[in-house]
């Protein structure tokens, strides 16, 4: 006679998910992007836990199970807006060829960016640098390091493009963005992103 080998723990139901985590993971999701997107707006050291509940639906104490602290969000915010910059600026580019081609391509991306709206105060980069450019802490080294990617991939691709000084031309291209993105913010004439668009590529010489 063979043996029975049937597993009996083979006909118990399936566990169900753990619907605490998934509602961990939504509330943590919810919180990043609308802290982010206020951090445009009214700047990431006026994010409060109390705006965001009643702007996420989510309470206090569902926020702060997620995130320890106050510092935890904000920092979870700048992750955030890199996420949707990557998205929206630096992946639709990739499929251009590395130097000028990929360099036209992430201005093209950036200018619709803008004008699109993706943030409702404008560039994420250009409004976090501004606060935080003197500051020290984890929430300062998070938005410079997202300010210091942006230029490594300007520098990254203006050296493939053949630029003779790299540095010298990211600087160059970035503070054309970063003015245009005032403007625009200031006075809503998208002429200004279309003329930082043009100054770049004069950049590049293209």
């Amino acid at each position: 006679m063979a043996s029975d080998t049937t597993d009996p723990a083979a006909d118990l139901p399936a566990p169900r998910a753990d619907g605490r985590r998934a509602r961990g993971d939504r509330t943590r999701h919810d919180v990043a992007r609308q802290a982010a997107m206020s951090a445009t707006v009214h700047g990431l050291d006026a994010i409060t836990v109390g705006a965001l509940a009643a702007r996420t639906g989510h309470s206090k104490s569902g926020i702060l199970t997620v995130f320890a602290n106050r510092e935890a969000i904000q920092i979870a915010a700048v992750a955030e807006a890199r996420t949707l910059y990557l998205r929206h600026v630096v992946e639709p580019s990739w499929p251009a060829a590395p130097g000028a081609p990929r360099l036209r391509a992430l201005l093209d991306n950036w200018v619709a960016y803008l004008r699109d709206g993706v943030f409702p105060g404008g560039c994420f980069i250009t409004a976090t640098s501004v606060e935080y450019g003197r500051r020290e802490g984890p929430v300062a080294d998070a938005v410079r390091g997202l300010a210091r990617e942006w230029l490594d991939l300007l520098e990254a691709e203006l050296s493939a493009a053949g630029s003779d000084s790299p540095t010298d031309d990211a600087f160059r291209i970035d503070a054309y963005l970063r003015a245009a993105n005032t403007r625009y913010q200031l006075f809503g004439d998208e002429v200004e992103l279309e003329r930082a668009r043009r100054l770049s590529l004069d950049v590049l010489g293209a």
